[in-house]
């Protein structure tokens, strides 16, 4: 029988299927209908602090947009407060008490001390772990690109101070050197490394001449990067490592763990295919082991990384540049 367990950021989980966070897994009957469909941990929807200070912003408008039409009237509504985090973290206890599987918050903050203030409500919550989403979008041509690096070390080493449940990063690629960074992320303590981040980027439609915000799911094959640094990683890391972006079927995930992933997180799959596409999946996954003879993930996890593979330039552009010249057969 095929076992098909692993470990991520300390979880025993009981497969390598993660379903990753977006505007699904922060609907509670869609959580549920992630947790039938056999994931094996969830990562909740993110609390952005950006979209608390807008929506706060919004809500000020509008209770004020009556305000003082004359001189007896300073409002027509008491006075209210934006509630902050709270319908959040409310949201995030009532999911927590229905599912049976790991929850995983997903935090992204402006300030540091908002990153601790919510990294302790969602432990308090019951998060079994913490995702911090860490990108830097670059605000002018000043900061060096170091000074960033230092500082979300430095925002990460003060989580893991305030909080005792496991810390992961979800990192963009956007490093001068990406191994360099991931290393000095280990080192200071992430139980688990994402590898990498889908960013939301600014697009234009050039039919109403104004920016406009696309439903931004990734494409089969976008999990390549991933797979170059997860074979990368494989054994020069302490921290657990999981693949994300454009991560689509079953053959994929055993890809990522041929790499050296210990688990997979997923995402645009479950939107284009349904929640229930989890289970057709976790069946490729073991048709395949048992074609092959694994018994485990841990039977074939790393076996093509770049410790385990002879070819030295595999995971190194060497190989690219064969791949270019060998095109040149295509054309004849």
């Amino acid at each position: 029988m095929t076992d098909l367990s692993t470990t991520y950021m300390g979880l025993k989980l009981k497969n390598p299927i993660i379903a990753g966070a977006s505007s699904m897994s922060g609907d509670l009957g869609q959580l549920k209908r992630l947790e039938e469909a056999g994931a094996a941990a969830i990562i909740y929807k993110t609390l952005f602090e950006e979209q608390i200070h807008l929506e706060s912003a919004q809500m000020d408008d509008d209770l004020n947009t009556f305000g003082e039409m004359n001189a007896e009237m300073i409002s027509l509504f008491p006075k209210l407060k934006h509630a902050g985090a709270e319908v959040h973290l409310v949201n995030f206890r009532k999911a927590k008490e229905t599912l049976t599987i790991p929850l995983i918050a997903s935090l992204n903050c402006l300030e540091d001390d908002t990153w601790v203030e919510y990294a302790r409500l969602l432990e308090k919550a019951g998060a079994d772990g913490l995702e911090l989403n860490f990108f830097y979008v670059p605000k002018d041509m000043d900061t060096e690109g170091h000074l960033i690096e230092e500082h979300q070390l430095e925002l990460l080493r003060q989580l893991k101070s305030k909080v005792t449940i496991p810390v992961s990063v979800k990192l963009s690629s956007f490093y001068s050197n990406p191994l360099n960074v991931i290393s000095r992320f280990d080192k200071a303590g992430a139980a688990g490394l994402v590898l990498f981040n889908k960013l939301f980027e600014p697009e234009i439609s050039t039919e109403e001449v104004k920016h406009i915000a696309p439903f931004n799911l990734s494409h089969e094959g976008d999990y390549r990067l991933a797979l170059r640094y997860s074979g990368l990683l494989y054994k020069n890391v302490q921290a657990s490592v999981c693949a994300n972006t454009g991560i689509y079927t079953g053959n994929d995930v055993v890809k990522l763990i041929l790499a050296g992933a210990d688990c997979v997180q997923v995402v645009s799959t479950l939107y284009k295919h349904k929640p229930e596409y989890i289970e057709t999946m976790l069946t490729d996954i073991e048709s395949w082991m048992n074609q092959k003879g694994f018994s485990n993930l841990s039977d074939f996890r790393g076996k093509l990384s770049k410790s385990s593979v002879k070819d030295p330039f595999i995971y190194k552009r060497a190989q690219y540049i064969d791949l270019l010249l060998g095109s040149e057969q295509l054309l004849k």
